[in-house]
């Protein structure tokens, strides 16, 4: 099997730093084929050193206006450009994602469309930061208030690899149209097409130094981004105990920090759903991107007057997908990222087994080359289960009859994770009046992947803080001041 490598966005083994590319000191990390097992590409591993260039070249952009001091307008418009570059980068960008994460090309190609319409969308609020004007004080003493947004600093995002290009989409433009300079540090298990992004960002106009990228493990070159004392906000995709590591160590300067943590979520179905449409929606919400989305449903609760039906409705649907190498065409599933999520998830497989849950399809890795894993239906599961009640990251789904609707909403909340669910109902309002009953960040009615850029979206409990997406994402990168003087006559 031979693929051509579309790289020329990517210079290897160096940094986007200050507008440019910045050769790596350190040994670079290979980067791995997850289709095939091998490597093909490396990207540097910053240093602390390394790093405080990055985040000196963000401040200095940040501190001398070369951002913050444009418009609204002007800085809408090189967002705007660089959405366009993306659009226009489109197959490079896609067989970076594609190679880097193994999804399927054509979903490369749709997440980027996906990450398009983000930069625009924020692009379209640059010049729509307001603040407010107050009138305050007695007909004796009397003051004119006024609140200012302003950008809160340099930030550094730290996104995830599951999903690169929309990852960095929720957290780029906003901060942005905000005014902030930024340091991207994506995961190092997918980092080449950020490092292309940053680099059509500088081909957009974007002045150096307002996007910076290094590149390197979390352990490392994440921990010295995050306790950095010139850091202004944090941003991060990722898992709960990471999360709260990035919390403690933003305490030194206090920074700002918005955490988008892990899922466990759970699909209420209904007997009166439309199963016939319900059953294929359930399980691409579950198997696609071969589970690997924080916000996949993997725990589904049925009435039980149809748990058998659904449940093998979904394994069928599951054996049906065709999954294979990324760049080959007409697959719907690629592999798992790596040989250590490869290995997770058969762990969390053989202990549902070991624990008493049925298998109804998939269990088991698919071939010797690459990390593909079957689409896994697990009934006869319990919320104890850690099959259950932990995030696997990975295409199993968890299988639980219920009897009431009481039953269903207390086991769908009962979890540490709070961010998306959904109803299935032919019953309008017993589906809002379900979704106004679950502690979670986001809830589908009759779907479950679905919103776009202006719908906000993030965790209840441990799943998070803060939002993104829509026009609350934007305020996550902004400060507000109040301004006050004396009314005189």
């Amino acid at each position: 099997m031979t693929h051509k490598i579309t790289g020329d966005l990517v210079q290897a083994d160096s940094f986007f730093v200050d507008g440019d590319w910045k050769p790596a000191r350190a040994d670079a990390l290979d980067v791995i084929d997850p289709g095939l097992g091998t490597a093909f590409s490396r990207i540097g591993s910053a240093e602390p050193a390394e790093v405080d260039q990055a985040v000196a070249a963000a401040r200095r952009a940040f501190d001398d206006g070369r951002w913050t001091g444009l418009s609204g307008q002007d800085r809408s418009l090189l967002i705007w450009r660089l959405a366009d570059l993306i659009e226009t980068n489109v197959e490079q960008l896609a067989h970076l994602e594609s190679r880097d994460v193994g999804m399927p090309l054509a979903q490369a190609r749709a997440m980027i469309g996906e990450a398009v319409k983000m930069y625009r969308y924020y692009a379209g609020l640059a010049d729509k930061v307001y603040g407010e004007s107050i009138e305050i004080g007695s007909s004796a003493l009397r003051f004119q208030g006024y609140t200012r947004k302003e950008p809160v600093g340099v930030a550094a995002l730290i996104t995830s690899w599951n999903a690169p290009m929309v990852g960095l989409g929720m957290k780029l433009p906003a901060a942005l149209a905000a005014g902030c300079c930024v340091v991207i540090k994506p995961s190092e298990e997918a980092s080449l097409s950020t490092l292309a992004l940053a680099a059509l960002a500088t081909e957009a106009g974007i002045p150096g130094g307002v996007v910076n990228v290094v590149t390197g493990v979390g352990t490392t070159t994440g921990d010295a981004l995050v306790k950095h004392p010139e850091v202004d906000l944090v941003s991060f995709t990722g898992s709960i105990p990471v999360g709260k590591q990035i919390a403690q160590s933003a305490l030194g300067n206090l920074k700002k920090v918005t955490l988008e943590l892990g899922g466990k979520s759970a699909m209420i179905v209904m007997p009166d759903a439309d199963l016939d449409a319900a059953i294929p929606a359930l399980s691409l919400a579950v198997f696609w991107n071969a589970g690997q989305i924080c916000t996949a449903g993997t725990r589904l609760l049925v009435h039980r007057s149809v748990a058998e039906q659904v449940a093998q409705g979904i394994a069928e649907h599951g054996r049906a997908l065709k999954i294979g190498y990324g760049l080959d065409d007409g697959n719907d599933l690629g592999p798992l990222i790596s040989q250590r999520q490869l290995d997770r998830v058969e762990g969390y497989v053989h202990s549902g087994r070991e624990d008493g849950a049925r298998v109804l399809s998939g269990g088991e890795r698919l071939g010797e080359q690459g990390y593909y894993y079957a689409p896994t239906v697990l009934a006869d599961v319990t919320p104890a289960m850690k099959v259950v009640s932990e995030e696997i990251f990975g295409p199993v789904l968890g299988v639980m009859a219920f009897d009431t609707v009481d039953e269903a909403v207390r086991v769908a909340n009962n979890t540490e994770y709070g961010l998306a669910g959904s109803v299935w109902s032919g019953d309008a309002a017993t589906a809002h009046s379900i979704a106004r009953r679950l502690r979670t960040g986001k809830v589908g009615i009759n779907v479950h992947r679905a919103g776009g850029v202006q719908m906000p979206i993030g965790g209840y409990k441990e799943s998070g803080w803060g939002r993104e997406c829509g026009p609350e994402g934007l305020q996550e990168y902004l400060e507000t001041k109040s301004v006050i003087q004396p009314l005189i006559g």
